[in-house]
C-alpha cells in the first residue's frame, strides 16, 4: 500500500449544494487524517472557506461540457496528478468525470465517482454521457434510492470488477444543532422576516423550481384554511429562484389567488440555515420528483424540528414516519394539508418529543463524520487492491 493517501476531488463549482458540501467536508477530514487533500474546481462561494493551508485548490474550467475544454482538463489534470502524486481521483459530476476518467487511464490512478442524482436520459447518447459515473473502480451512491436507480437503469455498465457502494450523505450535526442558536440572532431574524410571535411557523426551504413542489405547498395551505379552518399560521418559502423569474411570479400569483399574501413570505436567502430552522415549528419538503438524498429532511431533524416530506426518493430513508415527522403522497396537496393540520394540533411537548426523535435519528445515521470515515476506508481498500 502507498505510504500516504493523496486524494483529488473534482467538482464543477464549490457552492452550497449537497455534493459541494460533501466534497468540502471530506477534503478537510482527509487533511485531519494526514492524507494529501486537493480539490479541482472552477470556483464557487464555498471556496473562500477552504483552509488553504490544509487543502490544495486547483482552479480549472471543470464545469464545462465543451469537448475541447474536457480534453484540455484531461491533460492538465494528468500533470497535476503526477506532480502531486495523487493516487485517488474522485469525480462528483459528469463533465469533470470524463476528464478524470481519461486522466486516470493516462496516469494509472484509481478512479472514484459519487452518483449524486437521477441524471435524466432521453436518448442513448445522454445515457452514454451519464455512464462515465459507472466507469470507475468504485461508484458511491448517496442513498439506497440512488443505488436502486443505478441497478435498474445502468445494469449494462456494472460488472464484478467495479464496486457499487451506498454511503449516505452526512451533515455536520454540531453545526445543525439547537445548542448553537443565539436568542439575539433569532429575535433579529424574526424582525427582518416580520414574523408574528403567536403564529405557527411553517418553513419550506429550497430553491424555487417546479420539482421542489412550492405550488403544491401553497395549494395545501389554502386547503388548510378551507377544510380545517386553520388560520393562525405563517409560511416561509426560503430559497432563490436562480433567475426563474416567471416561476416566482407564478407562485406569487397563486398566493394572491388564495388570499395568502399576508401568510406566505418569500425569502431569497439566509446565511445561517440553522437559525432559519430554529424559527420553524415544522419544516416541509414537498418535492414532486425524487430527491437523491434530501438535505432539508436531514437538516431539520438534526435541528430537532418535525419534518413533513413527500414519500419519494431519499426522504423515505431519512424520515421516521410518524416518529420524527410525516410522509405524504408526493402529488397530493390534500394529504399534505392533513399532515400540517395534525402537526399544528400537537402540543409543544409532543412537538419537542418528535424533534428529539429526529435528532437521534440523524446523529446515529447521517453524521458527516460517518460519511467521511466511510469514504476514507473505501479509498484504503482500493489502494490495497
Amino acid at each position: 500500500m502507498t505510504a500516504k493517501i493523496n486524494v483529488l476531488q473534482v467538482i464543477p463549482k464549490l457552492g452550497y449544494g449537497g455534493a459541494e458540501t460533501g466534497c468540502y467536508d471530506i477534503a478537510h477530514y482527509l487533511a485531519e487524517k494526514e492524507c494529501g487533500s486537493y480539490i479541482a474546481t472552477s470556483g464557487g462561494e464555498l471556496l473562500k472557506f477552504v483552509k488553504k493551508n490544509k487543502v490544495g485548490v486547483f482552479k480549472l474550467p471543470v464545469h464545462s461540457k465543451n469537448p475541447i475544454l474536457i480534453f484540455l482538463n484531461t491533460i492538465l489534470l494528468s500533470f497535476f496528478i503526477l506532480f502531486k502524486k495523487i493516487n485517488i481521483v474522485h469525480a462528483r459530476s459528469r463533465a469533470p468525470a470524463w476528464s478524470c476518467y481519461f486522466a486516470c487511464l493516462i496516469t494509472c490512478r484509481a478512479f472514484v465517482t459519487t452518483f449524486h442524482g437521477t441524471y435524466n436520459f432521453k436518448n442513448k447518447f445522454k445515457k452514454f454521457y451519464n455512464s462515465v459515473m459507472l466507469r470507475s473502480k468504485l461508484t458511491i451512491a448517496g442513498s439506497n434510492f440512488i443505488f436502486s436507480h443505478i441497478n435498474e437503469n445502468y445494469s449494462e455498465y456494472l460488472n464484478k470488477k467495479k464496486k457499487l457502494r451506498v454511503i449516505f450523505r452526512g451533515i455536520n450535526v454540531d453545526y445543525f444543532s439547537q445548542k448553537n442558536i443565539s436568542i439575539l440572532k433569532q429575535e433579529k431574524l424574526k424582525k427582518e422576516w416580520s414574523l408574528e410571535p403567536n403564529n405557527f411557523t411553517i418553513l419550506m426551504p429550497g430553491r424555487l423550481t417546479y420539482w421542489k413542489g412550492q405550488e403544491k405547498f401553497i395549494e395545501a395551505l389554502n386547503i388548510l384554511i378551507e377544510d380545517y379552518n386553520i388560520t393562525n399560521f405563517q409560511a416561509i418559502l426560503l430559497g432563490s429562484d436562480q433567475g426563474r423569474k416567471v416561476y416566482t411570479k407564478k407562485l406569487q400569483s397563486l398566493a394572491e389567488r388564495y388570499s395568502l399574501t399576508k401568510k406566505v413570505k418569500f425569502i431569497n436567502h439566509c446565511k445561517e440555515m440553522p437559525l432559519a430552522y430554529s424559527l420553524a415549528d415544522v419544516v416541509v419538503s414537498a418535492s414532486v420528483e425524487p430527491e437523491a438524498f434530501g438535505r432539508v429532511a436531514v437538516e431539520s431533524q438534526s435541528m430537532g424540528k418535525p419534518i413533513i416530506a413527500s414519500n419519494i426518493g431519499g426522504s423515505k430513508e431519512t424520515v421516521l414516519n410518524k416518529k420524527s415527522g410525516y410522509l405524504y403522497k408526493h402529488d397530493d396537496p390534500r394529504e399534505l394539508a392533513k399532515n400540517l393540520n395534525t402537526v399544528i394540533q400537537l402540543s409543544q411537548e409532543e412537538l419537542k418529543l418528535m424533534g428529539n426523535e429526529g435528532r437521534k435519528n440523524i446523529t446515529k445515521k447521517f453524521d458527516v463524520e460517518v460519511m467521511c470515515d466511510s469514504n476514507l476506508r473505501e479509498y484504503k481498500k482500493l489502494l490495497k487492491n
